[in-house]
């Protein structure tokens, strides 16, 4: 780790007495919508952001108001399982303390939007009553772990999310303040200095991502995770997973010291040996981690400095053991499957395109509303999907002609009737409550879409998958440089566009034209998919095909994301 100064945010966990700050102070403070800078970061531990409606604040100043402060909400859901009793919960939150929609998001978890200060509490008091949590949803800890859904698998899916929820246990900070600022739990006054066994007092330098794959689907964007588990089946038998570490997908605009990566594959582990492994990575990063520049704190900036052969032989001395070899395994996509799919012992999944991850009911499109209808008689469970969809799973035959006449009657659209571009995009909340927002992105994306579905119509790709993300910034929450076309928020209107990501999520993308107009997005775009369409090979990918055609270079892991490297310059090194 470098020898700076620690940064601020470091200051801040060191002296909040794990995580309590002045938040019980700040909640109580009835002169204002808004809570400290400082516990504005504690904040984050508990599961919520401190937001405000940007579109509000010219009109706000000028009336001599102060900002129309809300709070984002997040809720841990290991794995994205939710029964039907936490969805109805979840549903009667949203329209009672938020913003009258649920936001699903890219890692497999609820979000609300637009709860107000003196509702905080009560919010996150009746979230844990339904058996969900807050608590490291967000801050420099392990956020909620992903898994596939597979609803191909079943008995595979129940292991690897088994899995998800013991890691996600295992690695919950062990701090008793969130049972006292939000369950009322007692201050319990003893002589015994209080301790987190894994985090300690200052927690990690950073946010730590874990996810779990089961090949051939990589729908969770496994290698953009701090630590990744990829599932070996053998025999209709789970034996394993190959161990990947190092991805992340934010940089910092002008900052070529920052950039994405991918996650690199050191070995394969037992099952049985999975959650050890995971804390001994966790351990690593809090030893190593660079704790006085939290832009570069990530565990892949901890490998890239000291390098992958380095880490490896750290990891070994932190477990006592080496990895065994990874296996070979193959990602076929990192999308969604949609529509209805039987698993092999008679149950029913159907997959719902969710458009942004928004629930939400329109005069035209009640999804919200029959989504709600649909909890109340399902016998199964509902799945979010990485790709900020919805699974109804696990629908008894029984219940399955009652469950179709309530898509029916709510007119919820069946994917079959979108276009490939769009059932494969992806889009971050961005404005107006994203504070890190430079540009649009879940309210810009559909319009843009619609633009280019008349592009791909007019060339026959109607049903030819094209990964598509658009970020206000370039934090990467949608992780838009694994798609084969990304939108980067530059400044208001403007977007850094990117080419050339994997299909199967396996490769980054690259910078193709910067600081583009909104209005000049689908002219930009509209001759390379015309092209695509006219000198593609049999079943190539547009990502390959804008590598192979010249148009960007595949992309380089590390800090050579930035280079514009010509595809002979990469042969030559």
């Amino acid at each position: 780790m470098p020898d700076n100064a620690p940064s601020a945010n470091e200051s801040i966990k060191h002296d909040s007495n794990f995580l309590r700050g002045t938040l019980k102070e700040g909640l109580a403070d009835a002169s204002t919508g808004a809570i400290s800078a400082d516990d504005q970061q504690l904040l984050k531990f508990h599961g919520a952001y401190q937001q405000d409606d940007r579109d509000l604040r010219s009109e706000r100043r000028k009336q001599g108001l102060e900002k129309a402060y809300s709070f984002m909400i997040r809720i841990r859901v290991p794995g994205g399982v939710a029964t039907p009793a936490q969805w109805l919960e979840v549903d009667r939150l949203a329209t009672g303390l938020a913003n009258d929609t649920i936001k699903l998001t890219t890692r497999q978890a609820f979000q609300f939007h637009g709860v107000i200060k003196s509702n905080l509490k009560s919010t996150i008091a009746r979230i844990n009553q339904v058996a969900m949590d807050t608590i490291a949803a967000c801050g420099d800890v392990n956020r909620n772990v992903m898994c596939n859904p597979n609803p191909h698998l079943s008995s595979i899916h129940a292991e690897v999310l088994a899995l998800a929820q013991e890691i996600s246990d295992h690695l919950t900070p062990q701090t008793r303040a969130y049972h006292e600022i939000w369950l009322d739990g007692e201050k319990i006054e003893t002589s015994e200095e209080e301790v987190e066994p894994i985090y300690g007092k200052t927690y990690l330098p950073r946010k730590f991502k874990i996810a779990i794959a089961v090949p051939p689907s990589n729908d969770v964007d496994v290698f953009a995770n701090d630590l990744a588990f990829i599932a070996i089946v053998e025999d209709g038998k789970l034996v394993g997973f190959n161990v990947a570490v190092g991805g992340g997908m934010g940089m910092s605009q002008g900052n070529d010291k920052t950039y994405p990566r991918l996650a690199d594959v050191i070995g394969f582990c037992p099952v049985a040996r999975a959650v050890e492994l995971a804390e001994k990575v966790v351990l690593l990063q809090r030893d190593h981690g660079d704790r006085s520049n939290r832009k570069h704190a990530r565990l892949k900036y901890t490998i890239q400095d000291h390098g992958l052969e380095w880490f490896k032989t750290e990891l070994d001395r932190y477990l006592g053991y080496r990895l065994e070899p990874a296996r070979t395994v193959e990602f076929s996509d990192n999308g969604d499957r949609y529509g209805w799919i039987e698993d092999e012992r008679g149950r029913f999944h159907l997959n719902l395109f969710v458009q942004g991850g928004r629930v939400l009911d329109t005069p035209a499109y009640p999804l919200l509303t029959g989504l709600r209808e649909i909890a109340k008689v399902h016998d199964g469970d509902f799945r979010l999907t990485a790709n900020q969809n919805l699974i109804i799973a696990n629908v008894s035959a029984a219940k399955r002609p009652e469950i179709e006449r309530l898509l029916e009657q709510y007119k919820i659209t069946d994917s079959h009737r979108q276009s490939a571009l769009r059932l494969n995009s992806l889009a971050c909340v961005a404005l107006p409550t994203c504070g890190l927002a430079l540009a649009e992105a879940e309210r810009h994306l559909p319009d843009l879409l619609t633009e280019l579905e008349e592009v791909i119509e007019a060339h026959g790709l109607r049903h030819d998958a094209i990964t598509i993300r658009m970020t206000g910034c370039p934090n990467g929450c949608a992780r838009p440089f694994l798609a084969e076309i990304g939108f980067v928020g530059r400044a208001p209107g403007r977007y850094n566009v990117y080419l050339g990501g994997g299909f199967a999520g396996q490769r980054l993308s690259k910078l193709y034209r910067q600081s583009v107009r909104a209005e000049g997005l689908r002219p930009l775009l509209e001759p390379l998919i015309a092209q695509y369409a006219r000198e593609r090979h049999e079943g190539e990918r547009f990502g390959d095909f804008c590598i192979r055609a010249g148009h960007v270079a595949a992309t380089v892991q590390g800090p050579d994301f930035h280079l514009n490297l010509k595809p002979e310059a990469l042969a030559a090194r």
